[in-house]
């Protein structure tokens, strides 16, 4: 017992990474994923193609040779360009793994954001437009506050989905989470509890996480529904 419990302990010490690069990823993924969401919408097609060749690239790959590109790749793409007289190298590493990750997330939720703005009922921009707003107006203070309340459970779910994904990390020298645990099972020859110990933190940082996903899933469901009193009245 006392081996699984310095596998939970060492793993622990990984965790503010994980949650750093996972915070970063997230922050770059909103900006990036609203900024595609919107060009993927737009009806000029030099926004909307490059909008959906990203998304399609980004979804089509693994998150693994995406992480492996930026962070080998490019470096050696840049020296090869400038014929060695760039160099270029990740300084520390973690930056790299946090905008392969929010890169990565961008294209999600570019998606999901796009089916938020897609699910405001298309009055609210004609009674904008009746008021005089103009179209970057009736996004800001009308579509998208309404969208982003609607896709609030599932932002909530890609951050539970970020954070075991950032696991991956750990291949790249990352010290996170699962690093922590690799490096110990590899000292001490205790790998079982050392990868036991990983599965631990993990569950201790989702669990708590997907229960209030399921919290806001269930609030965001009541918000729709019909109040009893108000279907009395209409007869329903």
């Amino acid at each position: 017992m006392a081996d699984y419990i310095e596998g939970i302990r060492v793993a622990a010490y990984g965790l503010g990474t994980t949650l750093t690069v996972t915070a970063g990823a997230l922050i770059i993924g909103l900006v990036i994923g609203l900024l595609i969401a919107l060009g993927k919408m737009s009806k000029f097609k030099i926004l909307r193609w490059p909008a959906s060749v990203y998304v399609e690239i980004v979804r089509g790959t693994p998150l693994f040779v995406q992480i492996l590109i930026l962070a080998y790749g490019l470096p050696y793409l840049i020296k090869d360009i400038t014929n060695g007289a760039v160099t270029f190298n990740w300084s520390p590493i973690v930056i790299a793994g946090v905008i392969a990750c929010g890169l990565n997330s961008g294209a999600y939720l570019a998606e999901i954001i796009r089916s938020g703005i897609q699910a405001v009922n298309k009055g609210q921009t004609e009674a904008a437009r009746s008021l005089g707003m103009s179209h970057i107006q009736n996004m800001r203070y009308i579509i998208l506050p309404q969208a982003f309340k609607v896709i609030l459970p599932a932002m909530a779910n890609e951050f539970v989905t970020l954070i075991k994904e950032t696991s991956i990390l750990s291949y790249i020298g990352i010290v996170e989470i699962t690093r922590e645990g690799i490096l110990w099972a590899s000292r001490a020859f205790k790998f079982f509890p050392a990868y036991i110990g990983v599965a631990v933190v993990y569950l201790c940082l989702t669990i708590p996480l997907s229960r209030v996903v399921a919290y806001l899933e269930k609030r965001m469901s009541n918000s729709n529904a019909i109040p009893k009193h108000k279907k009395r009245k209409a007869g329903i």
